[in-house]
């Protein structure tokens, strides 16, 4: 794919979110309304267009660690609150921020994760499970050898010890368990399809209406 090609060749480490999701939906998976912008103007323009409230990011190759560094503000309401957001990123002296995001904010307290690693001996690797922040804690992981079936991909949603978080919880739907197996086989394909592709991390995954949808994303290169 060009956007792949033209980050491989001009020496980048990873592609920045926005260019993931691109990515990412070109493989079939859903990902969350969001646009780049560079001014205060752009900004309030782009959360006029999709509608409060949303979420402003910092956004670039070089800012791929966003939550520790600070750089999101969630659920803001009107166009007052969004240029505060803004202007506080701008005028960080810890880091540099040149481009920024403009997403929808996505509500819920279900948070899934999906991944693709490349292993040396079995290639490219499709993980599958509970997301957000203490993921790595909570290690509640299944992994599948790409490509994946369809029958692959649902025995793993049943291999987290989890499982049940997929199911109705707290009077939300049940998650779309045939959306989120075309996830992720569209993962899988995605890994080998692109060998300088080196890893994939989707995390969060939230629903919107049962259905998965890619809140953060982070397609790393292998320039080896």
């Amino acid at each position: 794919m060009d956007i792949i090609q033209k980050a491989f060749d001009r020496g980048a480490k990873n592609l920045s979110e926005y260019e993931s999701k691109m990515v990412l939906a070109a493989y079939g998976i859903p990902v969350t309304q969001e646009k780049t912008v560079k001014t205060e103007a752009e900004a309030t323009a782009a959360a006029a267009e999709m509608g409060y409230p949303v979420v402003l990011k910092g956004s670039g190759e070089t800012v791929s660690h966003k939550t520790e560094l600070d750089l999101i503000s969630l659920n803001i309401r009107d166009d007052q609150d969004l240029m505060a957001s803004f202007r506080g990123f701008k005028e960080r002296k810890d880091v540099s921020v040149e481009e920024f995001l403009v997403q929808q904010m996505v509500k819920g307290n279900r948070e899934l994760m999906a991944g693709l690693k490349r292993d040396s001996q079995f290639g490219p690797c499709v993980m599958f499970g509970l997301g957000g922040v203490l993921a790595e804690i909570l290690d509640d992981v299944a992994i599948r050898v790409a490509p994946l079936s369809e029958f692959d991909a649902m025995d793993m949603m049943g291999d987290i010890r989890a499982n049940k978080i997929l199911d109705e919880f707290r009077g939300k739907p049940a998650v779309d368990r045939d959306a989120l197996a075309s996830l992720l086989t569209g993962l899988g394909k995605l890994g080998l399809e692109n060998e300088t592709v080196a890893e994939v991390d989707i995390n969060p995954i939230k629903l919107i209406n049962g259905k998965p949808v890619a809140v953060d994303a982070l397609i790393v290169l292998d320039q080896a």
